[in-house]
C-alpha cells in the first residue's frame, strides 16, 4: 500500500512539473476544479480520514477551503503538503499491526462500506487515483496551448 501512494504523489510532481503557480490554480473547465484544488482536496481527505481518524494527528478539515482557495500558496508549497500528507500516510501504515488493520472504523462522513481501517486505507488510495486520473485531463488541456 505504501508503493500506491508514494506512486501517486510521484506522478501528481511529474504532472504538474511544467505547470506554473498560475495555472495551478487554473480552472479550465467551469464546471471543474484546477489542479491546486484537487491537490488540496486530497491533502485534506488523507489527513482527515487517515491522520486524524487513524494517526491522531489532531487535523481539523475545511472541506470548503479545498474547493474555495484563492490559490495564493504556490505550486511548490502544495506539493510539500501533499508529500507530508502522503508521509504521514505512509508513516500510519507502517506502523499497523496485523490486528490494527481489522479494527473498525467509524466516521460520520465515511460510506456505509467502510468498516474498518484496512477498508479506509484501500477508499483513500481510490480516491486518489480517481482525482490523479482528473489532474491528467487538466495537465493536458492547461498545456495544450503552449
Amino acid at each position: 500500500m505504501i508503493g500506491s501512494f508514494s506512486e501517486f504523489v510521484a506522478k501528481v510532481h511529474s504532472l504538474s512539473e511544467e505547470l506554473s503557480d498560475s495555472q495551478f490554480w487554473t480552472r479550465p473547465y467551469p464546471y471543474g476544479n484546477s489542479f491546486g484544488h484537487l491537490t488540496l482536496h486530497i491533502i485534506g481527505n488523507l489527513n482527515h480520514f487517515i491522520g486524524n481518524q487513524i494517526a491522531g494527528t489532531g487535523y481539523v478539515r475545511d472541506r470548503e477551503r479545498e474547493f474555495a482557495d484563492d490559490g495564493h500558496a504556490t505550486k511548490q508549497e502544495m506539493l510539500a503538503e501533499l508529500d507530508d500528507a502522503v508521509n504521514m500516510v505512509n508513516a500510519t501504515v507502517a506502523a499497523q499491526q496485523f490486528e490494527d488493520w481489522s479494527k473498525p472504523y467509524q466516521e460520520p462522513h465515511t460510506p456505509d462500506f467502510v468498516k474498518t481501517r484496512f477498508d479506509m486505507f484501500l477508499r483513500c488510495a481510490t480516491h486518489f487515483h480517481h482525482h490523479l486520473g482528473q489532474m491528467i485531463y487538466l495537465q493536458k488541456e492547461l498545456l495544450k496551448n503552449r
